[in-house]
């Protein structure tokens, strides 16, 4: 990701975004990676030469990002993270100005313009830049709103690792303006040290921490502040899954059951079956969080989410947000008088094994019979008490050979049947 074609993408954006109202203005924010200060100048010059105004947050979470763009009626919001990744990656991604993604016609109008020469507003037509230092203060009295006025978190000890990342400076503030006495880890970003063994993607280190200290609770955050694990007293670790039945379950409890929750391919099967002895309608999206908000809004549900600890409240915000999905656990840890491992006592997780098996580019797998077969037969061993998935990866040339069930000898038998005969189609 090189300036030239980032300032050309912001360019492109700020034409595009031009001609769909008057006075079009962005907001920009990113993490905390070395490479932020690059990418976010150039596509700051790109903004500006399609007479585009331009929002400065600096680090900031992701979630803080949509909805500043929905608080201040801005025309789109731009993130510059490459979220759970190590430091030498970066992305960009881009909200509308309703705090979701942006639409496709408008993401293909963009990819259009791209091909088209940059050019360059007259002086006159350039747009103005502006610092929001106010960003974090108004994302961390957002996030407050999102707990209930009754309630507060005195009496609780909660360390939160924000992984070095965009929520360093915000996620501590949020729980110790609610009352929590908080120890912040992962609070030093360096440009370098993002996700790096710390955070959601890391959580043995607050595993630790949370034992050292003789904390109650521990949060764990990704680099851009958008996926949450946590850790309870004796050190237990819970993932997306059981966090996102303890906000389904608890509402359930309180009157306020769920019209749905959505999941993924990879949500586990204790999961669903949890859902169906709650009387809750339960559906599977494509693995990403933007597939999941999109079955989300298609049914026109409130709450879904990933095992990786994406979880999505859309009565609470327009997309997955790691410390407001925090505090809706904390809600119903406070509203119960329960500790977690009581609120998900009911949910016993099924063992998972996955195996990531190298295979060519365009490799494919779903028109090979022996590896049909080889699936086929392993579900059949389960005997129905699991399930087996085969998926290719999004991001590098590996077949991912998924199965879930019980007993584990049975399912790490299968999982291996299974990439030995894609392992030998492969060699082929």
């Amino acid at each position: 990701m090189t300036p030239d074609f980032v300032m050309r993408l912001g360019y492109a954006a700020g034409k595009v975004l031009s001609g769909q109202g008057a006075n079009p203005a962005v907001l920009i924010g990113k993490d905390t990676r070395i490479s932020g200060y690059m990418i976010e100048a150039a596509l700051e010059a790109g903004f500006s030469a399609a007479g585009v105004d331009v929002h400065m947050t600096g680090p900031v979470p992701t979630p803080a990002v949509a909805y500043l763009t929905r608080a201040l009626r801005l025309s789109a919001g731009v993130v510059i993270s490459a979220s759970h990744n190590p430091y030498p990656d970066n992305g960009i991604k881009f909200f509308s100005g309703d705090g979701f993604k942006l639409p496709d016609a408008t993401e293909a109008a963009i990819e259009a313009e791209m091909d088209r020469a940059m050019g360059c507003n007259a002086a006159a037509e350039l747009g103005k830049v502006r610092r929001r230092d106010d960003a974090g203060a108004r994302y961390i009295e957002f996030c407050k709103s999102t707990f209930p006025n009754e309630l507060d978190l005195k009496g609780l000890r909660i360390v939160v690792d924000c992984a070095h990342g965009a929520a360093y400076a915000i996620a501590p503030s949020v729980f110790h303006e609610l009352g929590a006495d908080v120890a912040a880890i992962g609070v030093r970003p360096d440009g370098m040290n993002i996700n790096d063994g710390c955070g959601a993607t890391a959580p043995s280190l607050l595993q630790q921490e949370v034992t050292r200290q003789k904390a109650d609770i521990g949060v764990a955050l990704d680099g851009d502040g958008d996926r949450l694990l946590m850790v309870d007293a004796a050190g237990r670790l819970y993932d997306g899954d059981q966090l996102l039945y303890a906000i389904a379950a608890h509402r359930a409890a309180r009157k306020d059951k769920p019209a749905g929750v959505a999941g993924t391919l990879m949500t586990n099967l204790a999961f669903e079956n949890a859902m169906r002895r709650l009387g809750v309608p339960f559906a599977r999206a494509r693995v990403g969080d933007r597939y999941v908000l999109e079955l989300m809004r298609e049914q026109r549900w409130q709450l879904g989410g990933e095992n990786s600890g994406h979880i999505i409240c859309l009565d609470k915000h327009t997309t997955g947000d790691g410390i407001v999905s925090a505090l809706q656990v904390l809600r119903a840890v406070r509203e119960s008088g329960r500790a977690l491992a009581e609120l998900t006592a009911d949910l016993v997780m099924y063992p998972q094994v996955l195996v990531n098996v190298e295979v060519p580019r365009g490799f494919q797998w779903e028109k090979i019979e022996a590896i049909r077969k080889a699936s086929s037969a392993a579900e059949q061993s389960l005997n129905g008490r699991g399930r087996v998935l085969l998926r290719a990866s999004g991001t590098e040339p590996v077949l991912r050979v998924m199965v879930e069930g019980e007993p584990r000898e049975a399912i790490e038998s299968a999982a291996q049947s299974i990439a030995s005969a894609v392992r030998s189609a492969a060699a082929r």
